[in-house]
């Protein structure tokens, strides 16, 4: 039978959107009609296309777009209140709409009005939000079939949005930690390329028509500000064609695998995106586990979590020797990638059969390390750079301030 996709208005004049099969168009008017809706825009949806994301939203062209209506804190909002509502004793149904009234963004009521509309016309909720995979991933669309399959999607959901919030917790560390001396590395960058360039060329031009040998440190400065004076313009360029061909590199499979391995070896920075990963990983395989999802299935969604090629393939290697009747905690440790603390505690939970307990505490451990990690990191990496910094314009003060001495001692 055909499906449509419709805007209209209702009876008391708000705006409604959504789908509706039926035998032919005239039929979908008559049966809109009959439930209080007067459609103004009809499109057919094709079976194959009806599947799809673009098509069976009420805002097909904003999806088409291929950016995510809902982001990250907004999926973990609608998760926890909707779980709030089921707990509450509502029907699903009822609870979504309760959703869609307290929206304010109209993408975002569009969506949810959408996914209400579909469950009420009997497909399961893992199943129409299996449609967003922009929104919803495939752990969270795992974890709420697991949760239909028990019959108590509301905890599975509670568990969602603290999994999600913990999530961006650690996302917004990392994420603040870097921004800062990001910043102060852009500015003093650009701030030292604006002296050489343009200020230094002025200052030092004055010293060329000096019959007298200059001092080195004079002589390095000058070299330095003329050969950024002169080519600045191609070193720009250059930089730019780098940056390019390097995101292009990383797009591959292969680039992408040496990047994630070259990370893991640097110091420091190589630790922390270690933890951070083996951190994702414990706390979505604990959640997943305790949500009734089978181990090989946890493991096959939660190892995408990691954002490393090299980690998500010991898993998936690990994956493998569990199929064959190994232990989780063992393959991990030939790896070598995953750290003697992350593969005890796994054994120790297997053998005990507390390994989501394990895993959880796992998550906590390092959450804790990056958080201490990260707190050095930024401690120390402040006054490096002002002491750098520091070092460099010291040069160009002595090396502009030199000459000038020398020439009024031979004034003298």
């Amino acid at each position: 039978m055909p499906v449509y996709q419709y805007k209209g208005y209702r009876t008391d004049g708000g705006t409604a959107a959504g789908i509706v099969d039926a035998e032919s168009p005239k039929v979908a008017r008559l049966k809109l009609r009959k439930v209080g809706v007067f459609p103004t825009d009809m499109v057919e949806q094709g079976q194959a296309v009806a599947g799809s994301r673009a098509k069976t939203t009420a805002v097909s062209i904003t999806l088409s777009a291929r950016s995510p209506v809902l982001t990250t804190t907004d999926v973990a909002l609608l998760t926890r209140q909707l779980a709030t509502l089921l707990v509450a004793g509502l029907p699903l149904v009822d609870a979504l709409g309760v959703l869609v009234d307290q929206a304010d963004k109209k993408p975002i009521k569009s969506l949810m009005a959408d996914v209400r509309e579909q469950i009420r016309g009997g497909k399961s909720l893992s199943g129409v939000l299996e449609q967003y995979p922009k929104e919803f991933s495939q752990i969270y669309v795992h974890m709420v079939r697991a949760g239909e399959a028990s019959g108590a999607l509301d905890q599975i959901l509670f568990r969602l949005a603290e999994f999600l919030e913990k999530q961006l917790s650690l996302k917004h560390k990392v994420t603040n930690a870097v921004l800062y001396p990001a910043l102060m590395l852009v500015v003093g960058i650009a701030l030292l390329f604006f002296l050489m360039t343009f200020v230094v060329p002025k200052i030092t031009a004055v010293f060329t028509n000096l019959k007298q040998a200059l001092p080195w440190p004079t002589v390095i400065l000058m070299s330095i500000s003329r050969f950024c004076a002169d080519y600045w313009m191609i070193m720009l360029g250059a930089l730019a064609v780098a940056g390019w061909a390097l995101q292009r590199a990383i797009k591959t499979d292969a680039g992408r695998t040496a990047a994630d391995r070259l990370l893991l070896r640097l110091p420091l920075t190589g630790e922390v995106a270690r933890m951070v990963s083996i951190s994702r990983l414990a706390s979505t395989l604990a959640t997943m586990l305790g949500s009734g999802v089978q181990l090989l299935e946890a493991l096959d969604v939660s190892k995408r979590v990691m954002n490393n090629r090299v980690l998500e393939q010991t898993v998936e290697d690990a994956r493998k020797n569990i199929k064959e009747g190994e232990t989780i905690a063992d393959p991990l440790k030939r790896s070598g990638e995953f750290p003697a603390l992350a593969t005890h505690m796994i054994a120790v939970g297997e053998r005990s059969g507390e390994i989501e307990e394990m895993l959880r505490r796992i998550g906590q451990i390092y959450d804790a390390e990056v958080d201490r990690v990260i707190a050095r990191f930024t401690s120390l990496l402040e006054p490096i750079m002002i002491l750098v910094m520091g070092v460099l314009v010291f040069f160009i003060v002595v090396a502009i301030l030199l000459p000038i001495f020398e020439m009024g001692q031979m004034v003298r």
